[in-house]
């Protein structure tokens, strides 16, 4: 499975994202679960036939551009591949030396994320992201490789990595987390997402009420054949300052409220392109408590 991953890697997108596409289309066909709960979530938010489809498609991309994320050597950039919206809400934001969160939904690229802000202003601030470590042991090795580059550090979903990421924080570095990640049970509140109560994570606010730490929202649109040309550039980087409320929230420390002003921010991020959303993944589970007392996989960074 690696060595087709690394030779998927060395293929253009423009051959990833219709094999991708063709993915995402066999998965939806073949699983009834995921069929069922893509359906439900496009139509509770009134998303239109055309925009689910649209979402099948691009779920499906999401993977197929995994190799070439992953696998890119050490020594090669993103470059003008990536370009950024509104980069000046990171640099307000590293300005004031407090440490910043980083925040990206299951949307889009949602990789590029990190390595993106690692290449451009790493140098100044080095990013942790917190991640899950692979249960497959060549998933864990490539990961191993793709996700610490340089500037770019990476915290499993464990206690130690809890505790490394608080470190990087206190210190001034930036942490990049996926606000619509379900938690481990007792780490959550329940708060509404699009209507329905969602087991939301507490510890992005918790991190940035404890340290002064600056919030900022990132959104990796994933452009398609004729905006890459047009653009030049695969990725776009949007980056957006947190509202109001979010921002009073978390200075008063207040959980239950903090996670009603993010997941009202998040919605409102998602439908700026809800067609690159992944809404099969399944955000309304019961939380389990499996992160937090599991050892990272042996050999996962």
């Amino acid at each position: 499975m690696s060595r087709l991953f690394f030779m998927l890697a060395r293929w253009p997108l423009g051959l990833l994202h219709p094999l991708g596409a063709a993915l995402g289309w066999i998965t939806y066909a073949l699983s009834p679960s995921y069929r069922h709960r893509l359906k439900a979530h496009t139509d509770q938010v009134g998303l239109s036939t055309s925009q689910r489809w649209s979402a099948v498609a691009h779920a499906g991309r999401m993977v197929a551009e995994l190799p070439r994320l992953w696998a890119r050597p050490a020594g090669v950039k993103l470059g003008d591949r990536v370009r950024w919206t509104h980069p000046e809400v990171v640099d307000l934001a590293l300005a004031k030396g407090k440490g910043v969160v980083l925040l990206s939904a299951h949307q889009g690229c949602f990789e590029i994320c990190a390595q993106a802000y690692a290449e451009r202003f790493g140098a100044q601030q080095p990013i942790t992201a917190l991640y899950r470590p692979a249960k497959q042991a060549w998933l864990a090795r490539i990961l191993e490789h793709a996700r610490n580059r340089e500037h770019l550090h990476t915290a499993p979903a464990t206690l130690t990595g809890v505790r490394q990421l608080l470190r990087a924080l206190k210190s001034g570095q930036t942490l990049g987390m996926l606000p619509d990640q379900v938690p481990p049970e007792g780490l959550g509140v329940w708060a509404p997402f699009f209507g329905k109560p969602a087991y939301t994570m507490t510890m992005v606010t918790k991190l940035a009420y404890q340290t002064g730490a600056s919030l900022v929202w990132l959104r990796g649109e994933r452009l398609g054949f004729w905006q890459r040309h047009k653009v030049g550039a695969d990725f776009i980087v949007h980056a957006q300052a947190p509202g109001a409320a979010l921002v009073e929230a978390v200075r008063l420390g207040d959980p239950a409220q903090s996670a009603i002003a993010l997941n009202r921010e998040m919605e409102a991020m998602v439908m700026q392109c809800p067609q690159q959303y992944l809404w099969g993944y399944n955000r309304y589970k019961q939380p389990k408590a499996d992160m937090l007392t599991s050892p990272p996989t042996k050999g996962a960074a």
